[in-house]
C-alpha cells in the first residue's frame, strides 16, 4: 500500500502491538493528520504518489543524512572510533570531507577503502563532504561517549515534590533553600545520596496557574516561583522606602505559610508567586555590584537568544494574557517585526525576567553545591518533563520545531482502555534532525548545570511518540518514531560533560529492545517494588536478587498510592469516592488486599519483618529493606512514606476533582509538617534507624 510506505519512511506507524499477541492497525486519518504535521500531503492518492517521488528524489541526491552519530570505544572516551562508522562506508571513494569542529580546530581528508577519517573531539561538529560525482552536504556530526557515566557504587535518596515540602522561612510553598537544607540534613543525618525532585520549570501563568509541573511553559529555563527571595544578595540592601513597600507583602507570606499549615489547606502557587514577584522586582532595582555583574553579563551572553526570547513571551503573557491566539496580530512569531517593536516597549519586564532566570539559576546551582558539600555522592536529581504546553514559552519560541496540530498522549493499555492525550505538542523529529537536535541539546546542557544526574520521564519517548491529532480521541493516534540514536547520543555527551548520570522513567508500555538499548547507553530503568513480578511464572512477586542492577528502585511515585495507603487499602476507597474503579468496589479491594498479603508473605519469608504482622510502620520499612536487598544501583524514598502520609501528589485521571499538585506534605492524621517538623519526627526517625542504614562518621564536609 503506497501510503503504508510514505508512513514507514517518515517514521509514521500503521499499527502498533500493544502485547505480542495482539497488533492493532491505526486509523488511516491519523497517519495522514501525522505526515501532514510532518509537512508531507497524503490527502489522495496522487498526493502519495508524487510525496513518494519526492522522497526517492532527495534519497539519491542525499548523501548523509542531516545528523550523523558516531560513538567513542567504551576505553576512549574521548577520541573517535579507529574505524570508520557504517555512514562513512556509503560515502564514494575520493570524497572530500571537512568537519568544523566545536572547539574550533578544522579536521579534513579523503575517504579511501579501508582507510579510518582521523581522530575528532567529543561534541557536535560541522561536516561538509564532496563527492567526486558533484553531490554535497552539509550536516551535523555528534561524535559521543559510548554510553553517559553510572553512579559511583550504590546509593539511597530521597523523593520529593518540592512544593510540598515547605519549611519557617518559606512563603507558602518550598523553595530552593528548603531543597538545599533538606539535601544537607539527609546527608549529614542519616548519610543519603541524593534527592530526587520534580521538574522545576517555568510554568505557564493563568486564574489558576495549571499546577502540573508536568505541562511547563519551558523546560529550558525554572521557575523563579522556587526563589527563596532573602538569599538573593541584592535583598540586603533594599533601601527604607523599599523595605516599607515590601513589609506588607512578608506580612501576606507569613499568613500563607500559615494557611497551608492547617488542616485541608493548599498551596496557593499564584498567591504565592504574587507575592513573590513584587519583592523580586523592588530586587532587582537595586544595582549590582561590579563582581555580580560580570556574572549576570556572562549568563546572559551563555544563554543568548533562548533566555531573551523566554523572557520576551514572559513579557508578553503578562500584558496580554497567557494564550498567544488572543495576542495582538503578528505577536504569534517571536521573530516578527511587531514581537521586535512589542520587545522594545516592554524592554524594562523582558530585563526583568531575564534576570529572575539568573538569579534562580543561581540559587539551583548553590543547592547542587550546598549537597555536595555535605557529602552526597549525587546530590539533586532533576526532572525533565515529557513535553510542554502548548501555550507556552517554549511552544512559542520554537514554534519550528513542534508539530502543529498533533498532542502527545498514549494509545489504550491494560491500565486506560481510552487512551491518553496529555495535551503536549510533540517536536518534529526531521526538523531537530537538520538542526543537530540544538533544541534538545540546549535544554540538557541547562539542566544538567545544576543536577547530579537527571531524570527523564517517560523515557520511551525518545524512540516514539504517540501523536493524537488536535479534536480526535487518544485512541485515534499513531505513533511517530524519532532517531533514539542520535537523541541517546546528545543525552550521553550532555550527561559525560556534567558529570552526572541519567535516569529513565521506562514505565508502562515499552516497546521490545528499548530498555536493553537504554541500558546499553547507559541510562538507568526506574522498577517500582509492586509492578516487579515475574510474569511468566504466575506473576509471582520477584525476588530480590532478580531485580535488575541498573534502575533506580522505589515504592511509588508522584502517580502512585503512598505505601501507607496500599497497606490500609485507602488508596481502593479514595479511586471509589471518585468514581475511578473500573470494576467493583470489593473486587478491587479483595484484589489489592491480596496483592498486599502476598507481598507481606514474601518480606517475612526473608526476615524483612521482624515486627510482625499488623504494623503498619513496620510494614513500610519491610518494603524499603527489600528495596536495599536488591542489586539496583539507587534506591528512592518517598519521602512522605517516611511519615505515613496517605494523601497521593496526584491522581491520574482527575482534574478539578483531586487537588493535584497543590498538597503539603503532612502526617498519617494529615496534619501538614512543615520541613522542620518533619526531620524532628519521631516516626521519620524510626523509619531511617529501622533500614539500618549506618550514618555517616566524622565531618561531612
Amino acid at each position: 500500500m503506497a501510503l503504508a510506505r510514505l508512513a514507514a519512511l517518515h517514521g509514521v506507524a500503521t499499527s502498533y502491538a500493544p502485547s505480542p499477541e495482539e497488533t492493532v492497525e491505526v486509523p488511516e486519518a491519523a497517519v495522514v493528520a501525522a505526515l501532514a504535521a510532518l509537512g508531507v500531503d497524503a490527502r489522495t492518492p496522487e498526493a502519495v504518489s508524487a510525496a513518494l517521488d519526492a522522497h526517492a528524489r532527495e534519497a539519491e541526491r542525499r548523501l548523509l543524512p542531516p545528523t550523523v552519530v558516531v560513538h567513542t570505544p567504551p576505553d576512549e572516551p574521548d577520541t573517535a572510533p579507529v574505524a570508520p562508522p557504517p555512514v562513512f562506508e556509503t560515502l564514494p571513494g575520493g570524497t572530500r570531507v571537512e568537519v568544523r569542529t566545536e572547539q574550533g580546530p578544522v579536521v579534513t581528508w579523503t575517504v579511501a577503502p579501508g582507510e579510518a577519517p582521523p581522530a575528532l573531539p567529543l561534541g557536535v561538529h560541522g561536516l561538509q563532504a564532496l563527492a567526486p560525482d558533484g553531490r554535497g552536504a552539509q550536516v551535523h556530526l555528534v561524535v559521543a561517549p559510548d554510553h553517559a557515566p553510572a553512579p559511583e557504587g550504590r546509593s539511597t535518596g530521597l523523593l520529593v515534590q518540592l512544593y510540598s515540602l515547605l519549611s519557617g522561612r518559606s512563603w507558602g510553598m518550598g523553595d530552593l533553600a528548603d531543597l538545599a537544607a533538606l539535601a544537607a540534613w539527609s546527608s549529614r543525618t542519616y548519610g543519603l545520596g541524593f534527592v530526587q525532585v520534580n521538574p522545576l520549570h517555568a510554568a505557564v501563568p493563568g486564574k489558576p496557574t495549571d499546577p502540573s509541573p508536568y505541562r511547563p511553559s519551558s523546560r529550558r529555563f525554572p521557575d523563579p516561583v522556587h526563589l527563596r527571595v532573602e538569599d538573593v544578595p541584592e535583598y540586603g540592601y533594599l533601601g527604607a522606602d523599599a523595605r516599607a513597600r515590601v513589609a506588607p507583602l512578608l506580612e501576606r507570606a507569613a499568613a500563607l505559610r500559615a494557611a497551608v499549615l492547617t488542616e485541608d489547606a493548599l498551596i496557593d502557587r499564584d498567591a504565592v508567586w504574587a507575592c513573590k514577584l513584587p519583592v523580586l522586582e523592588e530586587v532587582c532595582a537595586v544595582p549590582l555590584d561590579p563582581g555580580r555583574q560580570g556574572a549576570y553579563a556572562a549568563f546572559l551572553a551563555a544563554q543568548g537568544q533562548p533566555l531573551e526570547d523566554h523572557a520576551t513571551w514572559c513579557a508578553l503573557a503578562e500584558a496580554y494574557g497567557a494564550d498567544p491566539a488572543a495576542w495582538p496580530e503578528g505577536l504569534d512569531d517571536p521573530r516578527s517585526a511587531a514581537t521586535g517593536r512589542a520587545r522594545s516597549a516592554l524592554r524594562a519586564r523582558v530585563e526583568l525576567y531575564q534576570r529572575l532566570a539568573w538569579l534562580t539559576d543561581g540559587q539551583l546551582v548553590a543547592a547542587q553545591d550546598t549537597a555536595r558539600a555535605a557529602g552526597m555522592a549525587v546530590g539533586l536529581v532533576h526532572d525533565l518533563a515529557v513535553g510542554v504546553h502548548p501555550q507556552g514559552s517554549d511552544a512559542w519560541a520554537q514554534r519550528d520545531f513542534f508539530a502543529q496540530g498533533m498532542s502527545v498522549g498514549a494509545p489504550p493499555d491494560a491500565f486506560n482502555a481510552r487512551g491518553q492525550d496529555w495535551g503536549l505538542p510533540p517536536w518534529r523529529p526531521d526538523r531537530l534532525a537538520a538542526s543537530g537536535y540544538a533544541p534538545y541539546r540546549e535544554l540538557l546542557r541547562a539542566l544538567f548545570r545544576y543536577a547530579g544526574a537527571v531524570r527523564i520521564d517517560h523515557v520511551m519517548g525518545l524512540f516514539r511518540l504517540w501523536w493524537v491529532p488536535e479534536g480526535g480521541e487518544p485512541t485515534e493516534g499513531t505513533y511517530v518514531t524519532y532517531d533514539a540514536e542520535a537523541m541517546l547520543a546528545v543525552l550521553a555527551l550532555e550527561a559525560h560533560r556534567a558529570g552526572s548520570f541519567v535516569i529513565g522513567e521506562d514505565l508502562g508500555t515499552v516497546a521490545p529492545g528499548v530498555r536493553e538499548t537504554l541500558a546499553r547507553r547507559g541510562v538507568l530503568g526506574t522498577s517500582v517494588l509492586w509492578f516487579e513480578r515475574d510474569w511468566a511464572d504466575g506473576s509471582r512477586p520477584l525476588r530480590p536478587e532478580e531485580w535488575r542492577t541498573g534502575c533506580l528502585a522505589t515504592a511509588t511515585t508522584h502517580d502512585l498510592p503512598p505505601t501507607a495507603a496500599r497497606y490500609t487499602g485507602e488508596d481502593v476507597e479514595l479511586r471509589e469516592r471518585l468514581g475511578l474503579l473500573a470494576r467493583p468496589y470489593a473486587e478491587e479491594s479483595a484484589e489489592a488486599a491480596a496483592e498486599l498479603r502476598e507481598w507481606l508473605a514474601q518480606f517475612a519469608a526473608l526476615g524483612l519483618l521482624p515486627e510482625g504482622p499488623g504494623d503498619e510502620e513496620g510494614a513500610i520499612r519491610a518494603v524499603h529493606r527489600f528495596l536495599l536487598r536488591t542489586p539496583a544501583r539507587l534506591t528512592g524514598v518517598w519521602l512522605p512514606d517516611t511519615v505515613g502520609d496517605r494523601r497521593p501528589q496526584n491522581l491520574p485521571g482527575t482534574w478539578d476533582q483531586y487537588p493535584n499538585w497543590r498538597l503539603p506534605l503532612s502526617d498519617a492524621a494529615g496534619r501538614p509538617l512543615t520541613l522542620e517538623q518533619l526531620t524532628a519526627a519521631p516516626r521519620l526517625r524510626a523509619f531511617f534507624e529501622g533500614l539500618r542504614l549506618t550514618p555517616p562518621s566524622g565531618p561531612r564536609g
